[in-house]
């Protein structure tokens, strides 16, 4: 099929990108230039392991191009992708949908007859409905469907070709046979479909990431409370997970969750239940619970540094809200790290990735470090605030030996307390004694 996405962030490129790979004919539309040029030249705009390749071998084969030029683009599309941002309204976390009825505007002036057009943009309930009665005004013979994404940052090329499910809303028949043959690769591989009307779709991810969202806020509120007796957290998360009505995945604890998606996602569903005057305590718990989890890791970290950290030095490793990503919105370390500044400490900040996005996200006054050992040396304690894995692997008895005091606060429960006693270290994590 011949393609086009509309968006080249981080769905946008991901989903035309594989698309691509599946073998089909894929224009990527931006009306940025220079990342049209970037991309062209070979240069992504975000970091996700494995992408660069796999657009390099889409464009060298002819099947994946990069244009401004949206009007040709949707003119000889089959099939029109949204991918454009919703961001979460200042004035209360509803989605913003400018970008998606924008695009909706482009498609109506130029797509070609009986277009599908495809919404992968996570949209609030009731917004599919909307764009088809918009489009539908002015473009009758344009068919609709909602095809909600679950990709992991660090993760995401591997979660398209492989996927747990596909999710397609419509109403139309011709429309959810167009999409089985778009995905007939995956769907052959035995991938299971989930076809069902708009609403459910759009809820179907709106539900998924606020499940997701409650299991990290439930396991740190575990972790506190096994500080507070002095059980293990790691074991409860083993012990639990194994009961195969909970699960493994999103047991592991931490200073809150972040990125694009889980906070992002759990105030819209906040705002939908409100909007249709339903309550929802569960929801509205998880949010609060996991802004208030980043600023106690603040207060974890004074207390780890003997109750004062005026004066103190601080190497903080880590920004991004989770490895493999360069991706620093909504992370813990945009809360936890001005805390820290606010209460009189230098922090040092070192991120394989993230220091692109961070320094526009942080104060002026963090002080940005090109490895570990500079961040470390000399420092009052180390601070791992996401779990990249080459934390992982650092030499405890060596950095000890870079450290001013030798304090180690694991917020991410990379290293075991025996690792740390053994390399002499005054060692802080999370949930266990």
């Amino acid at each position: 099929m011949r393609l086009c996405v509309l968006g080249t962030g981080y769905v946008g490129l991901v989903s035309g990108s594989c698309l691509a790979e599946l073998g089909h004919e894929v224009t990527c539309v931006d009306r940025n230039p220079a990342v049209i040029e970037a991309l062209r030249q070979g240069s992504t705009p975000i970091y996700e392991p494995g992408l660069e390749p796999l657009i390099q071998r889409a464009t060298e084969a002819g099947r994946l191009h990069f244009t401004t030029d949206a009007a040709t683009a949707l003119a000889q599309a089959e099939a029109v992708i949204i991918a454009v941002g919703t961001p979460p309204r200042p004035e209360d976390g509803q989605a913003d949908l400018t970008y998606v009825f924008g695009a909706a505007e482009e498609i109506a002036r130029y797509a070609a007859p009986r277009a599908l057009v495809i919404t992968k943009s996570t949209v609030p309930l009731g917004t599919n409905r909307a764009l088809q009665e918009w489009l539908h005004a002015t473009r009758p013979d344009l068919l609709i469907a909602s095809n909600p994404e679950f990709l992991r940052e660090g993760s995401a090329i591997e979660d398209f070709m492989q996927p747990e499910r596909l999710v397609i809303g419509t109403s139309a028949a011709d429309a959810k046979a167009r999409m089985e043959q778009l995905y007939a690769p995956l769907l052959q591989s035995g991938v299971p479909l989930v076809a069902t009307d708009l609403e459910t779709a759009e809820m179907i991810k709106y539900a998924a990431n606020s499940f997701l969202a409650t299991k990290v806020a439930f396991i740190n509120e575990m972790a506190d409370i096994c500080e507070g007796v002095g059980a293990d957290i790691g074991m409860v998360s083993h012990g639990i997970g194994l009961d195969s009505r909970i699960g493994r995945k999103f047991l592991n604890p931490g200073p809150g969750f972040g990125g694009s998606c889980f906070p992002k996602d759990t105030l819209a569903l906040i705002q939908i239940a409100r909007l249709n005057h339903v309550p929802s305590p569960v929801i509205d718990a998880v949010v609060g619970s996991n802004e208030t989890r980043k600023r106690r890791m603040v207060e974890k970290i004074r207390q780890a540094c003997g109750g004062d950290l005026n004066g103190k030095t601080l190497a903080v490793l880590g920004i991004t809200f989770k490895p493999g990503t360069d991706d620093v919105r909504e992370s813990p370390a945009l809360v936890i790290v001005p805390g820290l500044l606010e209460a009189g400490a230098t922090v040092r900040v070192h991120d394989p990735e993230g220091r692109k996005h961070g320094e526009a996200a942080l104060p002026s006054a963090v002080q940005w470090q090109e490895n570990v050992e500079q961040a470390a040396r000399g420092a009052d304690a180390v601070v791992i605030l996401t779990e990249w894995p080459e934390y992982g692997e650092l030499p405890l008895a060596q950095l000890k030996g870079w450290l001013k005091q030798p304090v180690l606060i694991d917020l991410r429960n990379m290293f075991s307390p025996t690792e740390a006693r053994d390399a002499s270290l005054h060692y802080v994590s999370v949930g266990r004694p």
